[in-house]
């Protein structure tokens, strides 16, 4: 037997309580248009960035030109909702089953969120009806589970929205010849990186050599001071004998005895001060590799700094600007991919911002990078959750310039800004792109759901709230983020 979701009953209800009009009343009433597939009439591009109207149902994705695929969708239910807000594909799955509802099918899974939020194939019954995922039809799932990748934006809209053409002086303004030379400069300084790490192994080893050289020879001294130390003793016992013969043959044997000892303590004497001298620059020795070897440490530091730097510089970068934190956040992708699935995201640069008017909303809006230009590149916004319109929210903005200066000459077509007013979701860790929940909307498909497990990336080193290893990438530990249970608005929010 069939269960009916409370979904499924109002519609019925609804039904029922049409029939029973007049049928010029019926007539009258308007009826919503469905969403129904379609396909560009062009060739199409990657996509960029998928938008989901849970007003409209639909969802519609877009290349650097414009939208290029578009079909229906099944979102959450009441106290299951999607959740609105700016989300990222972080992992794909082409035959998944859910762990959390009887093992249903979810082919073509494109995963959103690590607590389960995910775009896949499913049932659509013409409303919203699923526990919080995106169900698309089968076959379009299917074919954009093949063209779509990791990282790929998803924003998810109360109401209907879409990229518009926007510029701005406080966007990104490549310079040519910094993204002439960046190749250039990555291999070079990876090389570099290469060599100081090696050059800091190879000091490494010689310090340890040393080390252990000069533990063997603090114990062999030790053992000449002991045996000197003997040698001196005997030499008393001998002056007393000495001291108390009585007769020639016990002076003669006491003096004997006298002179072994102190010819033995002599002996004994240089064999020790000549240790110590081959020990003493044998220490200064093992002071300088452990020096060398710190040094060298310090330039493979660097080294790995500037090179990853470097080639970071050749990928797309997204920052966000959050009103609720006023805080300016850094993310790009270094593709280093880790066994639960993730790709890890360098996320080193985290700032103060300064915002205009911090108690007034500022909405959310996401400015893309879409292609070059003569100018340098093709920006459009996305506006999800009004509070100032585009342009006056990033005149409110002062982005750092030493932040701008490290990544504005590079930047690349996919880099994009976003500005809310809503703190990044805990949901964002090193194994995502920015993930933003509107406060203002339902989150039941969201909030009922288990967060998604802490995991320390890498312990090596802790500097300034984050972690960074040895090639210089920093990774937060996210439970620094807003949480979004409860997810209470920061004062000044609407």
């Amino acid at each position: 037997m069939r269960r009916w979701g409370p979904a499924a009953i109002v519609a019925l209800a609804a039904m029922a309580a049409l029939a029973t009009l007049p049928p010029d009343a019926a007539a009258r009433e308007p009826r919503p248009a469905s969403p129904k597939e379609a396909t560009a009439p062009r060739a199409a591009g990657e996509p960029i960035m998928a938008i989901v109207s849970i007003k409209t149902q639909q969802v519609t994705f877009y290349d650097a030109e414009g939208w290029i695929f578009r079909a229906p969708v099944s979102t959450g239910v009441k106290e299951r909702e999607t959740p609105a807000g700016i989300f990222a594909v972080i992992e794909k799955e082409k035959d998944h089953h859910s762990t959390m509802y009887d093992d249903a099918w979810m082919p073509n899974m494109q995963r959103i969120t690590w607590n389960g939020i995910a775009l896949h194939g499913g049932p659509l019954p013409g409303y919203a009806a699923s526990h919080g995922c995106i169900r698309m039809p089968y076959g379009f799932a299917e074919k954009m589970f093949d063209k779509t990748r990791i990282g790929m934006r998803v924003i998810i809209s109360p109401d209907d929205a879409a990229p518009v053409e926007f510029s701005h002086p406080a966007l990104f303004v490549p310079r040519a010849d910094a993204i002439a030379e960046a190749p250039v400069r990555a291999e070079t300084l990876a090389r570099a990186a290469a060599e100081a790490a090696k050059t800091a192994d190879d000091a490494k080893k010689a310090a340890a050599t040393a080390a252990r050289e000069t533990t063997s020879l603090t114990s062999s001294l030790r053992k000449l001071e002991s045996l000197k130390a003997r040698a001196d003793a005997e030499i008393r016992p001998a002056d007393r004998a000495l001291a108390a013969a009585k007769t020639d043959e016990a002076k003669a044997r006491a003096e004997d005895r006298k002179q072994k000892a102190a010819a033995k303590a002599a002996e004994l004497g240089t064999q020790l001060d000549t240790a110590k001298a081959d020990a003493r620059s044998k220490l200064d020795a093992a002071a300088a590799a452990k020096d060398a070897a710190k040094a060298a440490e310090t330039r493979k530091v660097a080294s790995a700094k500037a090179a990853s730097e470097a080639k970071l510089a050749l990928e797309p970068v997204s920052i966000y600007i959050s009103r609720a934190t006023q805080k300016l956040y850094v993310r790009r992708n270094t593709h280093k991919r880790w066994p639960d699935g993730g790709e890890v995201f360098d996320s080193s640069i985290e700032v103060p911002v300064t915002i205009r008017n911090p108690d007034k909303p500022i909405g959310t809006h996401v400015f893309t990078a879409m292609a070059r230009n003569d100018a340098g590149l093709r920006w459009t916004v996305v506006t999800i959750d009004n509070g100032d319109d585009a342009k006056d929210a990033l005149d409110r903005i002062i982005i750092p310039q030493d932040v701008l200066d490290r990544i504005a000459p590079t930047a690349s077509p996919r880099s994009s800004i976003i500005v809310s007013d809503e703190p990044l979701s805990d949901e964002t860790n090193y194994r995502t792109e920015f993930v933003a929940v509107l406060s203002n909307q339902p989150q039941g498909g969201f909030i009922t759901r288990a967060p998604s497990t802490d995991t320390f990336v890498d312990n090596d080193r802790y500097d300034n709230g984050y972690f960074r290893n040895d090639n210089g990438f920093g990774f937060f530990f996210q439970r620094s983020w807003n949480s979004r249970a409860g997810n209470a608005r920061w004062p000044g929010y609407r």
